[in-house]
């Protein structure tokens, strides 16, 4: 079993991960133009398999969001999801594992521009437990930066540079004594985590900030969207008001890296009865075994990656 990342896709090909370098001066490293994913593989100990969920709909994601950056990749999303069940192989990993496509302006030259550079793309995958390890409840803090506003650096893509407006939320929560931050977009509605979705119940009804809030247009999002109407829960996308925080039931965080986190807390508030909630303990759980390929219904999202059924 392989505790560390040995290898990345790099020029076209499978390599040792000390080859997969790049120039300090290559264009993204110092603008920030490059594009990223982030997939989940799920080990299950029952069918000794790694399941990577979702693998089709992240790579389909990853070259959209490529291409509105100008880089344009000599791979189909196919041919991504191929080269990743090929790296997860030569890992062989059989634990949760991260994997993160990275695509980016590969020329090397100064100056700040989307046009007449190259593009280049790299896979590599790392172990992965959990990104926020807090099963009892996260603790947030509405963060005093606002998340980037889609006429600056657009939320839905996961652009490299856009980070640094998470990276100085999170720091800013951690200072403060707090597990992660929720982010307000330009208006002052609620947005999203540093890198989640936000979702909040109210009276028995799922409520999640719409895609037009500056948030990430998140597959995990869409999941828990998808299985919160399978189990007849109404859900509804709409604006939220900061002030919601206070009459809400239950919250918790979702996406690929943090998976469900309930939210117990927020700037030093409880939340609800400051437990996690039973709408959000009902969807994480299920999330959980879906993603290792115990529920039926969700098994076609799942891709073996050493080959069982």
């Amino acid at each position: 079993m392989s505790n560390k990342n040995r290898f990345a896709f790099f020029g076209g090909k499978i390599v040792p991960i000390e080859e997969a370098k790049v120039s300090v001066m290559t264009a993204s490293f110092n603008y920030g133009t490059g594009i990223f994913e982030g997939i989940r593989a799920f080990w299950s100990e029952k069918e000794k398999e790694l399941f990577v969920f979702r693998l089709k709909e992240h790579m389909d994601r990853f070259l959209r969001n490529s291409r509105f950056l100008q880089i344009h990749l000599p791979y189909s999303s196919d041919e991504l999801c191929d080269r990743t069940l090929e790296l997860l192989r030569r890992e062989e990993y059989k634990r949760d594992a991260y994997i993160r496509p990275v695509a980016y302006k590969s020329s090397t030259v100064i100056g700040v521009r989307l046009h007449d550079l190259e593009g280049a793309c790299t896979i590599f995958a790392i172990p992965f437990g959990e990104y926020i390890d807090k099963p009892d409840g996260a603790r947030l803090k509405v963060s005093s930066w606002r998340r980037v506003d889609d006429n600056a650096i657009p939320a839905r893509f996961k652009i490299v540079g856009a980070y640094v407006n998470s990276a100085l939320a999170k720091s800013e929560a951690h200072r403060e004594g707090y597990d992660d931050a929720l982010m307000l977009a330009s208006d002052g509605s609620l947005s999203e985590g540093s890198a989640a979705n936000f979702m909040l119940v109210r009276e028995g009804v799922l409520i999640t900030p719409p895609v037009t809030d500056s948030i990430l247009e998140g597959i995990t999002r869409r999941t828990i969207l998808e299985m919160a109407a399978r189990e007849g829960i109404p859900a509804v996308e709409r604006s939220v008001d900061r002030s919601e925080l206070c009459v809400a039931d239950e919250a918790f965080l979702c996406g690929t890296g943090v998976n469900v986190v309930p939210v117990t807390g927020v700037d030093g508030y409880p939340l609800g009865e400051g437990k996690p909630g039973a709408i959000t303990t009902r969807l994480g759980k299920l999330y959980r075994r879906a993603v290792r390929g115990e529920v039926g219904e969700y098994r076609r999202y799942c891709t073996p990656v050493y080959g069982s059924a």
